[in-house]
């Protein structure tokens, strides 16, 4: 599929945005990106953004080629209304749904460094969602090369696992402490030059469709229990 038209979504963390995207990382095309405010609510905005977007780029429904989504880890409420947005205007548009992992799209906005990138997301509760990344390498499906699994962490742990000075991205920095941002392998940027974003979702699901390995399972990828899983399970060893 030669530079597939997508619409994406990126509802995973509290800067929500919806973008327009022609092909993939190499070379695509941004049509039009719109973001939400944190604050902003993603489930009374999100689909009217869509909207938006469509109607600004006189783009008709029937052109796509794909919707896209970042599925995570990240907020669950957010994630959900992702995903909920998502699948329905791929099942009304009849067009298939591309999920994209948050901390890849997040890793994809690097251009190539000389050095590892670790992608960081805010877990709450003192705990980050951490990927590390090889500096310039992409896997089979296009997406960033990565080097392990994606974790949900205390921060503190991640630089016992850098081989070398690693370039530490994204709004999970604000949760890191001092201590994390003056290690010797941890080479920080400021959160603000990396909150994941619906362009780099389409470019990710682009890449992925051109290579004929979009996965076809749209779970979403949460990582931990949210707290209300958490709540019912103390719940029930107490009554045990």
């Amino acid at each position: 599929m030669a530079d597939p038209l997508i619409l994406a979504l990126e509802t995973a963390t509290t800067c929500a945005s919806v973008a327009l995207t022609r092909g993939g990382r190499a070379g695509g095309q941004l049509l039009a990106e719109y973001s939400l405010m944190p604050g902003r609510s993603h489930s009374r905005h999100l689909l009217g953004m869509a909207e938006a977007i469509m109607q600004a780029c006189a783009v008709d429904w029937g052109d796509l080629d794909a919707v896209a989504v970042s599925c995570g880890p990240g907020s669950f409420t957010g994630l959900r209304v992702g995903l909920a947005a998502a699948k329905g205007l791929a099942f009304a548009t009849g067009k298939q749904l591309v999920p994209v992992p948050t901390l890849d799209a997040l890793a994809a906005q690097m251009p190539p460094v000389d050095m590892p990138v670790c992608a960081l997301l805010d877990a709450r509760k003192a705990q980050v969602y951490a990927a590390l990344y090889h500096p310039a390498g992409v896997d089979a499906a296009g997406l960033p090369e990565r080097l392990g699994p994606y974790r949900a962490c205390a921060a503190a742990a991640l630089p016992a696992e850098f081989r070398k000075v690693t370039l530490c991205i994204g709004p999970g920095l604000a949760a890191c402490d001092a201590d994390f941002l003056r290690h010797p392998l941890v080479k920080a940027l400021p959160a603000v030059c990396g909150q994941p974003r619906a362009a780099l979702v389409g470019c990710c699901a682009a890449d992925m469709l051109q290579r004929g390995l979009a996965p076809h399972d749209c779970a979403p990828l949460y990582l931990r229990a949210s707290q209300a899983e958490l709540g019912l399970g103390e719940r029930i060893g107490e009554t045990a």
